[in-house]
C-alpha cells in the first residue's frame, strides 16, 4: 500500500452497545472529524446527536461518554457498516468499494436478539450494507435521511420527522 493510500485508509470504531438494544443505527464509516476525535458523529454540523436529543432526550451538548451511556440506556446501538475502507476525505461517495471490510453485523444481530430494527443513517450506509452484508435473520430495516452536513439540502425538521419513525420500535 502506498503512503498516499495508507493515509486514506479509514478504520471505524467498536459499536456503542448496551445489554438489550432495540434499534441498531448504522452509518457508513467515520469521517475525518470523527476519526480525529475518536467519536461517532463528531463533526459539529452533523445533526445526529441533535436528532437523538429530540427523539430520546440524549443531550447533544454533554460530553461524548455521557451521550454514549445515555444512548445505551435508550436501548440504541450505534455502529457503521464498514469496519475499514480506503476513502480520501469524509464523503461516502469517495469510499473505494473494493477496499471495504464490513463489520460483523450478523454477529451483532445474533448476540442481541432484542434488536428489532436496523436504521440506516443515509442511503450510502444502506447501499454499502446491501452490497457487503446478507442478513442471517429477519429484522426490520429503514433508510433514514443522512444526518451528515453533506446532506444539507434536507432541512433538519424534515430529517427529524423521518427519523421519528424509529420510535415505533422501542419497547
Amino acid at each position: 500500500m502506498s503512503d498516499l493510500s495508507a493515509s486514506h485508509h479509514s478504520v471505524g470504531f467498536p459499536p456503542i452497545l448496551g445489554e438489550h438494544p432495540d434499534i441498531l443505527i448504522l452509518g457508513s464509516l467515520p469521517g475525518i472529524a470523527s476519526i480525529t476525535q475518536q467519536q461517532y458523529y463528531a463533526h459539529r454540523q452533523n445533526a445526529f446527536w441533535r436528532v437523538l436529543e429530540a427523539l430520546f432526550q440524549i443531550p447533544a451538548n454533554v460530553d461524548y461518554a455521557t451521550r454514549c451511556e445515555q444512548a445505551k440506556a435508550a436501548k440504541l446501538a450505534i455502529w457503521d457498516v464498514c469496519h475499514s475502507a480506503y476513502r480520501p476525505g469524509s464523503l461516502d461517495s469517495a469510499i473505494t468499494q473494493n477496499t471495504v471490510v464490513a463489520n460483523d453485523i450478523n454477529g451483532l444481530l445474533k448476540e442481541h436478539p432484542s434488536l428489532k430494527l436496523v436504521a440506516f443513517n443515509g442511503n450510502a450506509a444502506a447501499s454499502l450494507f446491501k452490497k457487503h452484508i446478507q442478513l442471517s435473520r429477519p429484522v426490520a430495516t429503514v433508510i433514514l435521511p443522512s444526518t451528515s452536513p453533506a446532506n444539507a439540502g434536507i432541512p433538519y425538521a424534515t430529517k427529524l420527522e423521518k427519523w421519528s419513525q424509529i420510535l415505533a420500535f422501542r419497547d
